[in-house]
């Protein structure tokens, strides 16, 4: 929430103020034991019409106790690229007041190889969690039908 002042030898500008409330029992969450688990529930989340034809991104935010707090769609793109930017996805996670995220985007191909793309932006994710103190847990990769860790196969530290 933001609050204009009153003006004077400064000129006029807002005030933010954070505010929090929050709606669900954290012991009423899911929680998010493996990259199986989180799979799960993004799959059950996506769009079946959607998962084959464009790709999109999404972003679990979890608690310190690794319990699901929210999903958010963060990007939708094309037929084959979509672009995540970090500032949403981090401004979402510290408003959210997150403690962990999986991020995870689908490849309408079916191909669960991650690219070289892929392999950076989760280096470039880990890397910006690690400064803010908000954990990447994992990057999946998504299909109709199964799914790739970034974790699970060593590409997070």
């Amino acid at each position: 929430m933001s609050q204009k002042n009153k003006g004077g030898p400064f000129g006029v500008f807002e005030e933010v103020r954070l505010v929090y409330r929050n709606k669900t029992r954290a012991d009423d969450r899911p929680k998010i034991d493996c990259a199986e688990s989180a799979y799960k529930i993004l799959r059950a989340h996506w769009d079946d019409d959607q998962i084959s034809l464009v790709e999109e991104a999404k972003v679990m935010f979890l608690d310190t106790r690794f319990r699901l707090m929210s999903i958010s769609t963060v990007s939708k793109g094309g037929l084959s690229g979509t672009v995540i930017d970090p500032r949403i996805v981090f401004a979402t996670a510290l408003k959210r007041r997150c403690s962990a995220i999986i991020l995870s985007h689908n490849h309408p191909s079916g191909n669960l190889k991650p690219s070289h793309a892929d392999i950076s932006l989760t280096k470039k994710f880990h890397e910006a969690g690690r400064l803010l103190e908000i954990t990447l847990a994992d990057h999946l990769i998504i299909s109709e039908e199964g799914y790739y860790s970034m974790a699970n196969e060593g590409h997070i530290p």
